[in-house]
C-alpha cells in the first residue's frame, strides 16, 4: 500500500484547500509583508536601479524616517487619523438603525416583500454610483436637500464644500448601503430566533422592548457582532466615497488615511511614505480585530 492510500483521507483537505492557501499567500500575504519593506525605503515607483534628477537612488533604504515624518511633520495625517476616528464612531449607527427596519419588514404586512426589495436595492448600487447620487442630493443649488431647506425658510448648506461638515455629509452617504447590509444580516438572524423563547417570554409578561432587549436580542447576538465587525473595518478602509464626492476636500479636511496613502503613493510618487500610511492602517485594523476576537471568546468562554 503506498503512502497516498494509506493517507489519502489525511491529506485529501489539504489538497482542496491548496489553490486557496496558494492565492491567499500570493495576493494577501506577501503584499503585506511587501508593503512594510517598501515603507521603510524612500522609493518614487519607479525602476529601483534607476537615479532621480537630484542625483539619489530611486530606491533607497531610510529606516524609520517615513514614519518619524509622519508622525512628527505630517499634519494631514493627524487630520486623516481623526477622520478615521469620527467614521468609527459614526458609522456604528447604522446598525440600530439596521436592527429597527429589520424588525420592521419582519412583520406579516401586505406588500412587505417590495419594501424588503427597497430597502435592499441600495446594498447593490455601486459605491461610484452612491457618491454620485449624493454629491447631486448635497448641491446647494439644485439639490433635493437645498430645497427642503427653503421649504422650511432655511439657507441652503454647502455640505461637500465647507471644512466642518464635509466628512458628515460622506459618513451619511455611507449609511446608505450600510444600513441596507446590516438590515439583510438582521433579517436572516431573526429567522433562526427561537418561537418557544418568544413565547415562554409573553408568558412571562414581556412584550414590547423587554421582550427584544432580554429574549430577541440575545439571540442575534451573532449578527450584531458581523454586522459590528464588518461596519468598523468599512470606516476604517472608506475611500471610494471620499474619492467621487470630494477627492479629500475640501483643502483636505475630509481625507482618511486610506485616501492620503493613495495620494501620496500614486500622485506624490512617494511610495514608501504611502507604504508607511498602510502599514499604519493596518496595525490599527489588527489591534481592533484582535481586541474583538478576544472579547468574543472570553464572552464564549463565560458562558459555558
Amino acid at each position: 500500500m503506498t503512502f497516498w492510500e494509506r493517507n489519502q483521507l489525511k491529506l485529501a483537505p489539504f489538497l482542496f484547500l491548496a489553490p486557496a492557501i496558494f492565492v491567499f499567500l500570493v495576493y494577501v500575504i506577501y503584499p503585506i509583508f511587501d508593503s512594510i519593506w517598501v515603507s521603510f525605503h524612500e522609493w518614487n515607483g519607479m525602476d529601483k536601479s534607476g537615479v532621480r534628477a537630484n542625483g539619489n537612488p530611486n530606491w533607497e533604504f531610510v529606516g524609520l524616517k517615513n514614519y518619524i515624518t509622519l508622525f512628527t511633520d505630517d499634519e494631514e495625517f493627524y487630520v486623516s487619523l481623526f477622520n478615521n476616528i469620527r467614521w468609527l464612531i459614526f458609522s456604528l449607527l447604522a446598525v440600530p438603525i439596521g436592527l429597527a427596519l429589520a424588525l420592521f419588514v419582519n412583520q406579516r404586512i401586505l406588500g412587505i416583500r417590495y419594501i424588503k426589495s427597497l430597502f435592499y436595492f441600495p446594498f447593490v448600487i455601486n459605491a461610484v454610483v452612491i457618491g454620485v447620487i449624493f454629491t447631486w442630493f448635497y448641491n446647494p443649488k439644485y439639490g433635493i436637500l437645498s430645497y427642503v431647506l427653503n421649504f422650511f425658510g432655511l439657507d441652503p448648506i454647502p455640505m461637500l464644500a465647507d471644512e466642518n461638515l464635509a466628512t458628515y455629509g460622506i459618513i451619511i452617504a455611507s449609511f446608505f448601503p450600510g444600513i441596507a447590509y446590516t438590515m439583510i444580516l438582521y433579517i436572516t438572524g431573526l429567522t433562526g430566533v427561537s418561537r418557544e423563547m418568544v413565547e415562554a417570554g409573553r408568558i412571562d409578561g414581556a412584550s414590547g422592548f423587554t421582550m427584544l432587549w432580554h429574549v430577541i436580542l440575545p439571540q442575534l447576538r451573532p449578527a450584531t457582532l458581523i454586522a459590528i465587525v464588518v461596519t468598523l473595518v468599512g470606516a476604517l478602509r472608506a475611500f471610494d466615497l471620499i474619492a467621487v464626492m470630494t477627492a479629500g476636500g475640501p483643502w483636505g479636511s475630509s481625507e482618511v488615511l486610506a485616501y492620503k496613502m493613495y495620494q501620496e503613493a500614486l500622485f506624490n510618487f512617494r511610495m514608501g511614505y504611502g507604504a508607511a500610511i498602510a502599514t499604519i492602517l493596518f496595525i490599527i485594523m489588527d489591534i481592533y480585530i484582535a481586541w474583538f476576537l478576544y472579547r468574543l471568546f472570553k464572552n464564549e468562554r463565560s458562558e459555558k
